[in-house]
Order: C-alpha cells, then structure tokens, then sequence
C-alpha cells in the first residue's frame, strides 16, 4: 500500500466515523411494526451527538405531512444520549414514528396500545409451536394487532444500554406481527395472554419477551436491590462474587442485559412465570421474589405497575421423596399477593404433567393471566378473575372451617368427586389425610385420629392436583394455616 493510499484509507476512515457518530440511534426496543403504550408520555430515547437537536414525531401518515399526532424536541446530552417523551393518543394505528436529527429515521406500522413485558425461565419461553394444538393455534392465526419482539440471551456482570438481538435465523430479530409464519417462535404463554386482552379490548397488544430457561429469580434482580438485604440475599452475592461469562445463573446478570435496557419504556404491566429454579430455597424466594418486582417497578418509574405471575404447576422435582418444597414454593408465590400491591396470581394445579416440567397446555396459562388482568388493570369488576384462596380458619370441636376469598358465588369438587388433598394435625404437629366437605362458601375438614385438631393444610405436596374449584372454574391455591418448621428454611 502507498503512503498516500494508506493516508486516503485512513482519512476515509475518520470520515466514515464522523459520520456513523453523528447519525440518530436507537435501541432495539425500537422498530417497524412496534406498539406504544396508550394515553401516556411515552418515553423515546437514543443516542446522537453531543447537544444534537433531536425531533420526535408520531404521525398518521407519511412524517412529512403536517397531520402530527404527536411531537417532542430535545437536545442530546454531552454523552450523546437523548429521551424524549411523547403524548400518545388513544389506541389505534397504524402510525409512523419519526426521529429527526442530523439525520432522520422512520419507524412504520407502529401501533399504540397495551404493552406487557413477558419473563422468567423456560415456562414463559415455551413457544406457540411446542404448545397443545400447536398445529391448528398456528393456522388460524390472524391477529394483526398482536405484536411481539424478542430480548436476546445474554448474561452480563454490567448493565446495558441495549439487548443483544435474537439469532438472525430467528422470525423475532425485530417486532413481528403475529401470522402463521411467525407465532410459532412467540412466548405462548404470552400470545394467548395478548389474544385474550385484545379480542376482550378491542386494542394493539405488543409483549416483550424477555426469558431464560432454568435461570434464576435472583438473576433477573439488580445487584443494588440485592445488596439491600444482606440477611436474605448475601450468601447470593457471595456466591456471585467472580463473574463467569455465558452463565446465567449468576446474580443480576440478566436484570443487567434482559431488563435493564429496557428501562424506560412504557408500559401497562408485567406476566412472569419464574420459580422452578428457587424450589430448593422457598423460604428465601418469599423475600426475593417481592424485592425483585419491587426493583423492576423503581427501575421503570410508572409506579406500581401490575405484576401477574403464574404459580408453579405441579411436578415431581424429587422423584424419590415428595419432600415438600415445592408447596413452600407456592406458598412462597401466595404471600406475594399480600406483599407486594397490584399483583396478580394464576393458579395451575389442574392443567400440571407431574412428569414433564412444561406443561404443554399454555392457553389456560395465557387466559388465566388475562383475568387478572381485565379483572384489575381494565376494571371489568363483574369478571371473575382468581379462584379461591385461603383466608382464615376457625376449630369447630374435632373439626376446622376453613373461609376462602375469591369463591364466585359458592365452592365445587371438580369432576363431583369428594374433595382431595386435605390434611390437619394436632399439637403434635403431624398431619394425616382429612376428609373435607363444602359448606356454602367454606369446607369443614376433619379427621377420626385427630381430636384436637390445630393446623390444615391444601395441596401440600410436589405432585398435587387437589379438585377444589369455585363456581367460576377457577383452582385453589395450595394453602397451609400453620406456621411449622419449614423444609426449606436457612437455604439460602
């Protein structure tokens, strides 16, 4: 090479990055055929020049029109990063978003209305095409307004200003609208959730999935929330000392990569299916599971967004033994409720494969969620949305009258057979199999070797599916009334 090829090439170069530096950037979250969050300041953000102006604009047609739905300027910072925040409309579309600097994108066939973040381990990845009915879910298709954008894998011991893309092979490199040729890669449970919460709304749902399979809870949790309780979380820390690339079971690292740049866009809520991985720490996971919606609310700023969240299913974790974590588990996700506001359970006990952590049935997951959600979020207050759950206790002589909230009217024995996996215990604190029976909105539960009974317990077992249902067909949660030693406790 010349010496004045050599210095041309070089100059090139430099031109080539003056260039590249001064053009408008944004994150992945950012595309064709996104959906913004209805009737709020919708933050839109990227990168530019130091103190370049920069222009928002949500058009109608074509952004060169004056037909402007919505428009915000700002100036870049000295670290070239901007946000804006744009008034959005009610929910409709298409639109085009425009973002004008130096120079100029055009986002199209964005929508705007309900968004929802769709995370946690392998239960919430489980995709459309491994799901029940896969084949005939996939064929009749057709929802236009549904969208869905993939966070890609990637562990990281520092937080991100943006994800890693899926791989290019994948239909999810970008937002996709769900058609036949695409549903199949999407987050089942989230599509039936978005399918239920648009047929019922009649609005654009756009879910963006952010999972893992087999990871941890405390991986989706920052290392400042974390550091916060060093009771309950240092021995996490501890062991999360010495990063190590490509592992995901390690502390804050998907928080870091999966989550954290996604902050700040809007959003209606969050669904979560998470929890297989922490059964051997349930006593734990009921202080780390509430810490870790609490960080992914002060992260975002939108308050105490809804948290909806699905109670494990049940599965044989220790085929050898039914040893009991997986009720503490549960039990776990049910003081969450009460815990942490606006959160939302669904309950799975009877769509489970005790013999298969992924059970296939993930409309019912989907729908269940959706409940929740049009039965708090979207005030549909004459909607039945959870199925009962335990809410006091009284000693009748030899027998106990459990009272249960959320009973649509009356109670059921699923199939009209005699109500199963009831046990109750004496002072003793050993607990037999009880026989149980409705009475209007609560069961009486006793037993002929028990006379002074103090404690009952519901599903209190890995593999339960107890039949105990409300009017509405909704499952009980699995439920203890006492507070004995736990199997799980100290594991930390």
């Amino acid at each position: 090479m010349s010496r004045v090829y050599g210095f041309l090439a070089a100059a090139g170069l430099l031109l080539c990055a003056a260039s590249a530096s001064a053009d408008v950037r944004l994150p992945k979250v950012f595309g064709d055929h996104m959906v913004l969050q209805q009737k709020t300041e919708a933050p839109v953000w990227g990168w530019a020049d130091a103190d370049e102006e920069v222009t928002v604009t949500l058009s109608v047609a074509n952004p060169t029109t004056t037909l402007g739905e919505a428009k915000a300027a700002v100036k870049a910072g000295a670290d070239g990063k901007w946000m804006a925040k744009l008034a959005t409309p009610v929910a409709g579309g298409p639109f085009w978003l425009n973002v004008k600097g130096k120079n100029s994108i055009t986002l199209v066939d964005v929508m705007v209305g309900e968004v929802w973040i769709a995370s946690g381990q392998s239960n919430m990845e489980w995709s459309v095409r491994q799901s029940t009915n896969a084949a005939d879910e996939i064929k009749k298709c057709d929802h236009p307004a549904i969208r869905m954008i993939k966070v890609g894998r990637d562990p990281s011991d520092q937080p991100k200003d943006d994800f890693k893309a899926v791989d290019n092979g994948s239909s999810l490199t970008g937002w996709a609208v769900a058609r036949p040729e695409t549903v199949p890669s999407f987050s089942a449970v989230g599509y039936f959730f978005a399918r239920k919460l648009n047929v019922e709304l009649g609005v654009p749902v756009g879910i963006i999935s952010s999972n893992w399979g087999g990871t941890i809870a405390e991986a989706w949790t920052s290392k400042e929330t974390l550091a916060a309780d060093s009771e309950w979380f240092g021995p996490i820390l501890e062991r999360g000392k010495e990063f190590k690339a490509g592992n995901p079971n390690q502390p804050s690292v998907l928080y870091n990569s999966m989550i954290k740049p996604l902050v700040p866009y809007a959003i209606r809520g969050a669904i979560w299916y998470q929890g297989e991985s922490n059964v051997g720490r349930a006593e734990q996971y009921a202080k780390l599971f509430p810490a870790m919606i609490g960080d992914w609310r002060k992260s975002f700023g939108q308050g105490d967004f809804p948290f909806l969240f699905v109670q494990l299913a049940p599965y044989a974790y220790d085929k050898a033994k039914n040893t009991g974590q997986l009720a503490e588990l549960w039990e776990a996700q049910l003081k969450t409720l009460s815990a942490s506001p606006n959160t939302g359970m669904c309950v799975t006990t009877d769509i489970a494969t005790t013999n298969d952590i992924h059970p296939p049935n993930k409309q019912d997951v989907g729908l269940r969620l959706a409940l929740w959600a049009l039965g708090t979020t979207y005030g549909k207050a004459d909607l039945v949305y959870s199925g009962p759950l335990y809410d006091s206790m009284a000693v009748e002589d030899n027998k106990v009258r459990i009272k249960f909230k959320h009973t649509a009217g009356g109670l059921a024995a699923h199939s009209d057979k005699p109500l199963s996996h009831f046990s109750i215990a004496g002072e003793d604190q050993k607990f037999v199999p009880a026989s149980a029976e409705i009475d209007g909105e609560t069961v009486v539960v006793n037993s002929p070797d028990v006379a002074k009974p103090v404690a009952v317990r519901f599903g209190w077992e890995d593999t339960a599916e107890p039949n105990l249902f409300n009017k509405a067909n909704l499952p009980a949660s699995p439920f203890r009334t006492d507070s004995f030693p736990m199997v799980t406790a100290g594991k930390r």
